[in-house]
């Protein structure tokens, strides 16, 4: 059972977030593990614009799916745009493809895990935070 309200966009923003990092961190672990794997091509998980526009349309009340037009009246409660974010895979082969055809860079791919892997952790790490605050706030009124 959801409960609707309870937690700030923030908790639910970090939650959305830590979700696509993970799906993300698969892709490139996948793009690492096939990186002898003749016309392989690395894919990513691109999804900030699309956070980012949840978001704007979250705080203006719009459902993620209508386009907003200037005679439409803002529909609040129509669904978490949040929810709806799934990113988009998309290929990112190498300028320079290897002789096998495989356009993995080893080096660009590891490079990725560890950003993806630091902003995972940052997520997860203010997420506690916020729910140390919470446990906090209910500990307070005993």
């Amino acid at each position: 059972m959801q409960i609707e309200g309870l937690f700030s966009n923030t908790v639910n923003l970090l939650g959305k977030s830590i979700d696509l990092r993970a799906k993300n961190q698969n892709l490139i672990a996948s793009n690492i593990a096939n990186a002898e794997t003749p016309n392989f091509t690395p894919k990513s998980l691109a999804f900030d614009a699309e956070l980012q526009n949840a978001l704007k349309n979250g705080s203006k009340g719009l459902r993620p799916d209508t386009a907003p037009h200037h005679r439409h009246i803002p529909l609040r409660g129509g669904g978490s745009s949040l929810n709806s974010v799934t990113g988009k895979i998309i290929e990112t082969p190498a300028k320079t493809p290897g002789k096998d055809g495989n356009s993995v860079e080893l080096e660009n791919e590891m490079g990725k895990l560890s950003e993806n892997q630091i902003m995972f952790n940052a997520s997860v790490q203010l997420l506690t935070k916020k729910f140390e605050g919470l446990r906090s706030a209910i500990r307070e009124g005993k």
